[in-house]
């Protein structure tokens, strides 16, 4: 399946210099068994109806449940949760 965040940071937030350390905390997952790929993905478009980062896992659907709980995702929440406006999560299956 398709594990998508989609993320848009709180106005007048630098958020192009984080990509790096976005793209190395979620590279950890690929640690967790059952996650196959990672992709953080910034838009590439500045308008304030845009989301500004998406984040694609590929993964095992028993693999949501691990990666909720892993180290990763805890640092993504403690570190960047109070830098966002809004996030959107959706699953896929392809």
């Amino acid at each position: 399946m398709k594990h998508y965040i989609i993320a848009k940071f709180n106005e007048g937030c630098e958020w192009k210099p984080m990509i790096g350390a976005i793209t190395d905390l979620f590279e950890e997952t690929l640690q967790i068994p059952g996650i196959h790929a990672v992709k953080v993905k910034p838009c590439c478009i500045n308008r304030p109806n845009r989301y500004d980062v998406m984040i694609e896992m590929e993964m095992d659907p028993e693999a949501l449940t691990v990666y909720d709980a892993c180290e990763a995702h805890k640092k993504w929440k403690q570190e960047y949760g109070d830098l966002l406006q809004k996030k959107t999560i959706f699953d896929s299956e392809d």
